[in-house]
């Protein structure tokens, strides 16, 4: 049910994805992927912005390519352990059989647990005490996209929850309600009918799910327990689980789903791993550090933005004052732009990942301007928390 899920593909997945697989994007294009191209304000030629797709749709191209290719095998089946052969991981044992390997990766996920026989990992974060629940709906032929805040998802807070649409392709759309975990009249959500109601109340959910206009295409899919995860490649002394036992991609760096950066952050260690490759070659002690290295520097600071952005959006949803004196989180830096447009133009690097919550310093302080002017973000039309359970049928 994972890759049902609402997500947003930003241009550094294209960007990663092009060069090391052309084939992949070709497919991926071929099932229905929608390039979605903005004015550069620099030179005004149009600029790649991101990917109109399901996740789905996107796994299925890679894995198509993956299994055409001639050196590659692809096999399936439940790994039992990894085998470690003198501190070294030497293959894996898969329903019983065991698989020599010169390198293990693992990619088994946030929930993976193939490899906590062998230690823990030095981590970062943890529950988030936020949950969702998304639903897919497709628009009728001719009909056209309901609003939109940027080009690949409309995003608001209605005070006690969130509200998301992401664009997906061929007319599909995933809308998605965020609560926090603890609230059980809003867990009801994951009614169908529960949340077609939900949809009727909340104006913009009403405009993209109007039944003359699109059709709900899977049941309401529920996406509780969301974590924020930083899992170093070490242990917390600093000493691997095994030399040659990589890991990568949600193993590493997991992020609430409301900015939709799994499969660019996963893109962005694909990359990093191929290039430690190519510059190590078989010294697999030098490419875990180098590997370590670049996501403590790389992916860290998105995990930890979002500790932030998510504890205060929970906090805010209870009902507590901001605490003055902590740094804006960069949500509330992004809607500051309602104010002052030139916000947006100083966080666009961090919008699009092209770089890190660091660059977000001069969009912060422009934010923290017109906050202290004691200006407040509008909230979108809508019911609050309170009003919203009012209206949910009984």
């Amino acid at each position: 049910m994972q890759f049902h899920h609402a997500h947003a593909f930003r241009s550094p997945v294209v960007d990663l994805l092009e060069p090391i697989a052309p084939e992949a994007w070709t497919a991926w294009e071929e099932a229905g992927a929608e390039q979605v191209n903005m004015p550069d304000p620099a030179t005004g030629r149009p600029r790649l912005v991101g990917v109109r797709s399901r996740r789905e749709t996107f796994e299925r191209a890679v894995r198509r390519t993956a299994a055409s290719e001639p050196d590659l095998e692809l096999c399936q089946g439940h790994v039992d352990g990894i085998v470690v052969t003198e501190g070294r991981a030497s293959g894996l044992v898969v329903d019983g059989v065991a698989m020599p390997a010169d390198l293990v990766i693992d990619a088994s996920g946030r929930s993976g647990r193939v490899a906590e026989a062998l230690g823990k990992r030095a981590t970062l974060g943890g529950s988030t005490g936020i949950a969702y629940v998304d639903r897919q709906y497709q628009l009728y032929p001719g009909a056209e996209m309901g609003p939109l805040l940027s080009p690949i998802a409309w995003v608001g807070d209605l005070g006690g929850y969130q509200v998301i649409v992401f664009p997906h392709e061929r007319g599909i759309y995933s809308a998605l309600v965020v609560r926090r975990s603890s609230d059980r009249e809003l867990a009801r959500l994951r009614e169908d009918a529960v949340f077609e109601a939900a949809c009727r109340a909340v104006p913009v959910l009403a405009e993209w799910t109007d039944p003359e206009r699109s059709k709900p295409i899977t049941p309401v899919l529920p996406g509780g327990n969301l974590l924020n995860h930083y899992r170093s490649q070490f242990d917390d002394a600093g000493r691997p689980l095994a030399e040659g036992l990589l890991f990568v991609g949600d193993s590493v760096c997991t992020t609430t789903p409301n900015f939709g950066r799994g499969v660019t952050t996963t893109m962005m260690q694909v990359d990093q791993v191929l290039r430690l490759l190519d510059a190590h070659g078989t010294d697999l002690e030098s490419v875990a550090q180098g590997l370590d290295a670049w996501t403590q520097e790389n992916m860290k600071p998105w995990v930890e933005d979002h500790v932030v952005m998510d504890e205060a959006m929970r906090r805010r949803w209870s009902g507590e004052e901001p605490d003055p004196e902590s740094p804006l989180p960069s949500d509330l830096v992004i809607a500051a732009a309602e104010v002052d447009p030139e916000i947006m133009s100083d966080a666009a690097p961090y919008s699009s990942m092209t770089a890190g919550p660091g660059s977000l310093g001069p969009a912060r302080q422009r934010a923290k301007t017109v906050y202290d002017s004691g200006w407040q973000p509008t909230p979108p039309a809508g019911p609050n928390r309170d009003e919203l359970v009012d209206l949910l049928p009984a």
